[in-house]
């Protein structure tokens, strides 16, 4: 069992940038690839950025590609996601997940965080 905590959500300008954290319980965090996605109000839950559990491979939703980098340390059980150029469109739940494959597909990660919610004021 892996339980996963977001934080660094809140309010942010446009144009600017945070930085969302998630940090796992489970030693075994290294073996796991890690995505982060997220839901606005009355969409679906979409992708936006995955990273392999070397740290080596990484993939972006084109709507965040240049803006966002997802990067992990295996040390300390984390996940991160810098955001910068921030847009009001990309206020929502984020939500970071942990699964065997790294997949643009939220359907086969196994564990999930109860989200941080990031909005961004125009």
């Amino acid at each position: 069992q892996v339980q996963l905590v977001e934080s660094g959500g809140g309010l942010g300008q446009a144009g600017g940038s945070l930085r969302l954290s998630c940090a796992a319980s489970a030693g075994t965090f290294s073996s796991y690839a890690m995505g982060w996605f997220r839901q606005a109000p009355g969409k679906e839950r979409e992708f936006v950025a995955r990273i392999g559990w070397s740290g080596i491979t990484t993939y972006y939703a084109d709507s965040v590609k240049g803006r966002f980098t997802i990067s992990r340390d295996n040390a300390k059980n984390t996940v991160y996601l810098r955001m910068n150029s921030l847009k009001p469109e990309d206020t929502a739940v984020y939500y970071c997940a942990a699964g065997r494959v790294a997949t643009n597909n939220p359907r086969p990660y196994d564990y999930w965080g109860q989200g941080t919610q990031v909005t961004v004021a125009s």
